[in-house]
C-alpha cells in the first residue's frame, strides 16, 4: 500500500483526500477511489484536466491519467477550467489602468 493525495479547489470550498491505494494504482483510479465523484455529482470530471504536483497528466510529455502509476507521496490534483484567458485578463487590466491614467 502507498499513500497519495487527491486534490480539487473550488472558488469557495478545498478538497484533500488522503487515500491508501495499492501500488500500480493508476491516477485515475486513486480518483475513483478518493470519493470526489459522488461528493460533487455536477461536476464532469472526465473533462477536467489532471497533474501530478503542478505537472500535467496530457498523454503527450508525461502520460495520462489512465497510464500514470502513483507512487508514494503523490498529490493528484484536479484542474477547474480558467473563467477567463490569462493574456486576455492582462489586456484587460492595461486598458483599464491606461484608461484610469488620462
Amino acid at each position: 500500500m502507498i499513500r497519495v493525495e487527491v486534490v480539487y479547489a473550488l472558488p469557495d470550498q478545498q478538497y484533500l483526500c488522503e487515500l491508501s491505494v495499492q501500488d500500480g494504482c493508476t491516477a485515475a483510479q486513486a480518483l475513483d477511489k478518493s470519493g470526489l465523484k459522488s461528493q460533487f455529482p455536477d461536476v464532469d470530471f472526465a473533462s477536467l484536466d489532471m497533474g501530478i504536483f503542478s505537472r500535467p497528466l496530457d498523454g503527450r510529455v508525461s502520460p495520462g491519467p489512465d497510464a500514470y502509476i502513483m507512487r508514494d507521496g503523490d498529490r493528484l490534483e484536479l484542474y477547474r477550467p480558467l473563467l477567463i484567458d490569462p493574456k486576455r485578463a492582462r489586456l484587460q487590466r492595461a486598458a483599464k489602468k491606461k484608461k484610469a491614467a488620462r
